[in-house]
């Protein structure tokens, strides 16, 4: 059986993959923004890109990990009533006066 069709490990990839866009737009942010001066602390040190590396793979493995873990907690929860479809009816009320 091909692994695509099974639900499970699909629904674990698309949110891993979503967990990998959330951490590349992050670290993206971080050297555009260079809080801190964290950018000029990386693109000055030896072994700089180690350091990138690192950090961008413990943002792959967190926010991986959130978005993995986020989709399967979800799994239970029952679906929203989806609102009535067609040409909606006017209710009648009644009114009692005092």
């Amino acid at each position: 059986m091909r692994l695509t069709r099974q639900p499970l490990l699909r629904l674990l990839a698309v949110n891993l993959a979503i967990g990998i866009g959330a951490a590349i737009v992050l670290i993206g942010g971080l050297m555009a923004l260079n809080p801190h001066h964290l950018r000029d602390l990386i693109l000055n040190d030896r072994s700089g890109g180690a350091a990138f590396g690192l950090l961008l793979f413990g943002l792959i493995v967190t926010f991986g990990s959130v978005a993995m873990g986020t989709a399967v907690m979800a799994l239970g929860k029952p679906k929203p009533p989806e609102p009535p479809r067609g040409k909606s009816v006017p209710a009648t009320v009644r009114v009692r006066a005092r």
